[in-house]
């Protein structure tokens, strides 16, 4: 299979995001000071990790699809949807907010081209599928160090017995 131009484009909006998250949670790591530092430098490690593992298997699979990848820094920083990560020391608390929105962020330019890709190429959107997944599990695990009981508004499913009942079809009634 060759790649449309869309697809490629699609495709290269994610890998730059990717390159520049792994970027910045690199700058990230290099940079935070303060409680919980050790932790944290170590959760940004498995981030930096993973965004660089999954820059190459989008890379690698627009290869397959006979793409090119422009993974140039002069590219990177001028395509990427991610805000500039600071400069300097950076404080855990709002190392843990920034990369939070950044690996938001990264999931999110998936999620926006995710239908046209499928459309054309289902198997490189179930690869999207799959990182999706992980960068989401980063974003709830690292965002939950500021969070506090009650700060998000949360989904529940329904207590055992409140849910309503469902109503007997007619068919059903009449036996």
């Amino acid at each position: 299979m060759k790649a449309s131009a869309t697809l490629t484009q699609n495709l290269q909006s994610v890998l730059v995001d990717l390159i520049e998250l792994h970027l910045q949670g690199k700058q990230a790591h290099w940079n935070i000071v303060g409680t919980n530092f050790r932790d944290l430098h170590r959760q940004l490690d498995e981030v930096v990790l993973s965004a660089r593992d999954f820059s190459d298997e989008v890379a690698e699979r627009m290869r397959a699809l006979n793409a090119e990848p422009d993974g140039r820094s002069r590219t990177v920083a001028a395509s990427t949807s991610l805000e500039e990560f600071p400069l300097g020391e950076v404080s855990t608390h709002d190392a843990i907010d920034l990369i939070s929105a950044r690996l938001e962020a990264t999931s999110q330019t998936m999620r926006g081209v995710h239908d046209e890709i499928d459309e054309e190429e289902p198997t490189t959107a179930d690869i999207l599928h799959a990182i999706i997944e992980k960068l989401e599990q980063f974003a709830w695990m690292i965002s939950a160090e500021n969070r506090t009981p009650g700060s998000v508004k949360q989904q529940r499913p329904a207590e055992p017995g409140s849910a309503p009942r469902k109503k007997k079809s007619a068919s059903a009634s009449k036996k």
